[in-house]
């Protein structure tokens, strides 16, 4: 009489496999961009059934919010690590424009942007770009405030001139991408008009590319 084993089913808790869908879901965001999100590719990816993925994540579209709002918390909390290490206004400023335009954050700015179109379509998305850009907008503000308080520059508008910044290192970011190109040819000139913007000292707000 033959006999067949059958493979033991490893059982996880609930919040240890829901963590793990979860993580798997980020890993393809962070490759592919929040369009490649699927319930297929999420399951492909955490090695379970489509079923499972559905039953821990029956929204997709709550799904594609928490990835987007994730990454985007980790790459604003190194960022704010890196430029709070930096005492100067104006050479905080610098580092962030550095940070931002060296080419090596590509795959965020595909979540950014792919996080902007697709909001339009996903409400939850909605609520959690716009959250991300107030954090940004905080971020930058708080900098340029600084610079006020020091004399180091002399805007009256530090709110408006933020939203300014980000606009034009989004924009550059983005064109870059489409184009093919890299930013950081454009970091020394966008910082010469970002010392025009806060009204520093020409030169001042330096960027090492």
């Amino acid at each position: 009489m033959s006999s067949t084993s059958s493979r033991p089913r490893t059982r996880k808790a609930p919040a240890e496999r829901a963590a793990e869908i979860v993580a798997a879901a980020t890993a393809i965001a962070r490759d592919q961009g929040l369009s490649a999100l699927t319930l297929r590719a999420v399951a492909e990816r955490a090695g379970v059934a489509s079923g499972l993925v559905a039953h821990y994540q029956p929204s997709m579209d709550d799904l594609v919010a928490r990835v987007y709002a994730d990454l985007v918390d980790e790459e604003v909390k190194d960022v704010e690590r890196m430029v709070g290490a930096v005492a100067d206004p104006a050479a905080r400023l610098g580092a962030l424009m550095d940070t931002l335009m060296n080419g090596g954050r590509e795959e965020m700015t595909v979540v950014w942007v792919e996080g902007w179109a697709m909001a339009r379509r996903n409400d939850a998305l909605a609520l959690a770009v716009r959250a991300q850009m107030e954090r940004w907008q905080t971020l930058v503000e708080s900098i340029i405030e600084d610079g006020c308080r020091t004399g180091a520059f002399s805007t009256a508008e530090p709110g408006e001139v933020a939203w300014e910044l980000i606009g034009m290192i989004d924009g550059l970011n983005a064109q870059s991408l489409a184009r093919g190109t890299d930013t950081t040819r454009f970091a020394a000139r966008t910082a010469r008009a970002a010392e025009a913007l806060v009204g520093a000292r020409p030169g001042s707000v330096a960027v090492a590319s």
